[in-house]
């Protein structure tokens, strides 16, 4: 099944879902409707029969009554999941006619400095991050830029791609996952917010009579408090029972305060958690990576899902010191909001070690899922084979990843020497710039685990380096040819170091006039060459190319030319071997109105 009709299926079968569940929600409303009249008509066709009759009606009746709330907050719940569900599945249909603007861009990753990112793409709008983005939680949105940003080992791009490869045929189960994350997203804060209460010391377990304070006191006041509603207690013994439990626990509630405001408001996103990981402990997986991020969540006896509840339940419960009616009785008979404290300190103690895992193996899950909603939109796109000899890259029907399919213009590459230049000449327009963003894009996927654009993919691993876009920095009082000087010598810097890079150049020095602009394009190549690093060049100087007959055994031309028809341009996008010859930058001026005589002067 074709992703397109896939997702136009789910999309039919969720709306009739919805419809279901919302028949039954309004089902659910007469029946609460119903079980009121019947708690009215209890009273009036049973009053002659008295109390007891009465009293067991009604809480007959509100027993029914409660569990139909339950199964109607239920509904409510599948509702909401429903339709997010829909929204994944429309936004994918969307994303098909590469309208995939709608996901996050992740701009706020986008690095000041880097080796690539800020050359190709890598975040902001109509970005790699925003069209590869299925995560839903900071973590996993945090964990997918890390990825696009750093080369990953060998073991590990393997790893990530027999997972990507078993969460493709997991489809349904990956969108449910999404779904639970869309719901309540989790923020990094609140991760950051229970590590460092994680890490704080105990307040109230401190005091080690608590651990049986909390249960006698309780008991003590319960039991004069009964006695005291039948008489069987002096109501003076009564007041000054409820004397020293108010002693006991209002004192507490400022450092109580405290606690709750530093957890509160993270409940929702606790549910997220919960369901997002329960989902991920009731699946089967086979790949070591799901194997290894699923058992993250199943070190102890108890599921983790069930450990993230109980902690979620505790601070429902605090929440009701917020109730002006419960919290006197519940603090004077029950120590209520201390109870809680300790529970929280209680389930600190046993979790401490292992929560930031949680977040951090959900991220990865998240991470993962967009790769294999990668795999499953482009079924003809191909995992990359991995060598381990340096260096060595080969692409056939490469494409960029970016442009729609319709309009794509897939193109070959091949380097198979650590010494080895590719000098890529072109007219303006051509697609120089393209080629090597299509390239380093496919680097950066290949090197992160995922699929890339290609009909086949060899690569060895490879810390990828570009000089691309280079801007001019106010700030700094930086100027376009010395910010592009400080990207060449952090180039320099690691080819002088043997490191292990592959280095995609467009139009070097060009803030510099021709002749200079010439002559160190020229000494920067026999640098390359000389420490035997690996690199395409994409530049409009001609005369570069001549370098060949000087090294011809580590430098190649290669070009993309124009076809000129009655001062028409015309571009095929494909690349060639050998010298462009031929240029389009005259009729594009004279286009623009600028006059050009016949020898070219203006």
């Amino acid at each position: 099944m074709t992703a397109d009709k896939f997702y136009k299926e789910q999309i039919m079968l969720l709306q009739q879902q919805h419809k279901k569940l919302l028949i039954k929600k309004s089902y659910f409303g007469w029946l609460r409707f119903g079980i009121i009249l019947f708690i009215a008509a209890a009273f009036y066709f049973l009053w002659s029969f008295g109390w007891m009759y009465i009293s067991a009606s009604v809480i007959a009746l509100l027993f029914i009554f409660i569990q139909i709330i339950y199964r109607d907050l239920k509904n409510n719940k599948s509702i909401a999941h429903t339709i997010q569900l829909l929204s994944i599945n429309e936004l994918e249909v969307a994303a098909l006619q590469h309208n995939f603007y709608n996901f996050n861009n992740g701009a706020s990753y986008a690095p000041k400095d880097h080796f690539y990112a800020n050359d190709i793409d890598i975040f902001g709008h109509a970005s790699l991050f925003q069209y590869l983005n299925r995560t839903v939680s900071e973590m996993g949105s945090a964990r997918l830029a890390n990825w696009l940003l750093n080369p990953a080992s060998i073991a590990e791009i393997n790893s990530r791609q027999e997972a990507v490869k078993e969460l493709r045929l997991k489809k349904e189960w990956g969108q449910h996952l999404q779904a639970f994350g869309k719901e309540n997203p989790i923020r990094l804060t609140t991760m950051e917010r229970l590590q460092f209460w994680l890490y704080e010391p105990d307040i109230f377990s401190a005091f080690k009579h608590w651990q049986w304070l909390r249960y006698v006191l309780p008991f003590i006041s319960i039991s004069i408090s009964i006695g005291a509603i039948f008489s069987l207690i002096p109501l003076n013994i009564f007041y000054a029972t409820m004397l020293v439990m108010a002693i006991v626990a209002f004192p507490q509630e400022k450092k109580i305060g405290t606690l709750h405001n530093q957890l509160s408001k993270m409940v929702a996103e606790l549910q997220t958690l919960s369901d997002s990981i329960r989902l991920i402990e009731e699946q089967e997986f086979t790949s070591p990576l799901l194997l290894q991020m699923k058992h993250e969540f199943q070190e102890k006896q108890i599921h983790t899902s069930t450990r993230i509840k109980q902690l979620q339940k505790i601070l429902d419960r605090l929440d009701l010191r917020f109730n002006l009616v419960l919290v006197l009785p519940m603090n004077l008979l029950l120590l209520w909001n201390l109870q809680q404290a300790l529970d929280l300190e209680k389930w600190k103690k046993e979790n401490h070690t292992n929560v930031i895992k949680w977040f951090d193996a959900l991220g990865i899950f998240e991470a993962l899922e967009s790769f294999a909603v990668l795999h499953f939109n482009n079924p003809s796109w191909v995992f990359p084979v991995l060598k381990d000899d340096h260096f060595f890259i080969e692409a056939n029907d490469m494409g960029h990843p970016l442009i729609a399919q319709t309009k794509r213009v897939n193109n070959f590459l091949k380097i198979d020497n650590k010494a080895f230049i590719m000098l890529v000449t072109g007219s303006n327009m051509a697609g120089k710039s393209t080629y090597l963003r299509s390239t380093g894009i496919n680097v950066v996927l290949a090197m992160a685990g995922s699929p890339v654009c290609a009909g086949s993919f060899t690569l060895s691993p490879v810390q990828l380096i570009s000089s691309m876009r280079i801007a001019d920095n106010l700030e700094e009082s930086t100027s376009t040819f010395y910010a592009e000087l400080k990207k060449l010598k952090t180039i320099i810097d690691k080819v002088n170091k043997n490191e292990k890079v592959f280095i995609l150049l467009d139009e070097i020095l060009r803030g510099t006039n021709s002749l200079d602009r010439h002559t160190g394009s020229k000494a920067l190549i026999k640098q390359l060459i000389k420490q035997e690093a690996a690199a395409i060049i994409a530049t409009h100087d001609i005369d570069l190319a001549d370098m060949q007959q000087t090294y011809p055994a580590n430098m190649y031309n290669f070009h993309f030319d124009v076809q000129v028809n009655n001062e028409e341009l015309y571009f095929d996008y494909i690349l060639k071997p050998g010298v462009c010859t031929s240029l389009n930058a005259s009729i594009l001026m004279k286009k623009i109105g600028i006059e050009i005589d016949e020898n070219g002067d203006s």
